[in-house]
């Protein structure tokens, strides 16, 4: 890549969806073994998708944002609070800024929708990474899909 210019916009048409569930499957399902049928859930029909883009199309990174009723299960029922999950960038994108700009995005989505705060369920080894960004871990670690997790969150 000759280049490290890419965009990061809300996932609205079909195609940016797939290409969303494109890089969940390469990264969760290929790289660290999620079983493919926990990856993609109900939620996915009425979540926040964002995507980030390389400018020639090739897809780096996603994430969701779940709110409402949705993210009830995720946040304690707060519904002020939104729950930022699935976030994954590709190994050739990693150390570019995507996964921080992908953060930002969806923080940017869950204000325009009134929230007042994103929960997330972070792996354990990407601790620094949600930190270095304004999350505070709280509760115990905890397994998801058989990976050590904690829960984090940023008041916006």
């Amino acid at each position: 890549m000759s280049t490290h210019a890419y965009a990061v916009r809300v996932a609205e048409d079909p195609a940016d969806r797939e290409a969303c569930f494109s890089v969940r499957k390469e990264v969760f399902v290929g790289e660290q073994g999620v079983p493919e049928d926990i990856e993609y859930d109900a939620f996915d029909a009425v979540a926040v998708h964002v995507l980030a883009v390389r400018e020639d199309g090739v897809p780096l990174g996603t994430g969701r944002l779940l709110h409402g009723e949705a993210a009830a299960g995720k946040t304690g029922g707060d519904p002020s609070v939104g729950s930022l999950g699935r976030l994954a960038v590709t190994q050739a994108a990693r150390g570019l800024g995507v996964g921080a700009a992908l953060v930002r995005a969806i923080e940017d989505a869950a204000r325009a929708r009134g929230l007042a705060a994103v929960d997330l369920h972070a792996q354990t080894h990407a601790l620094g990474f949600y930190e270095r960004l304004g999350y505070v871990a709280y509760g115990p670690e905890f397994p998801d899909a058989g990976i050590a997790h904690r829960a984090m969150r940023r008041v916006l």
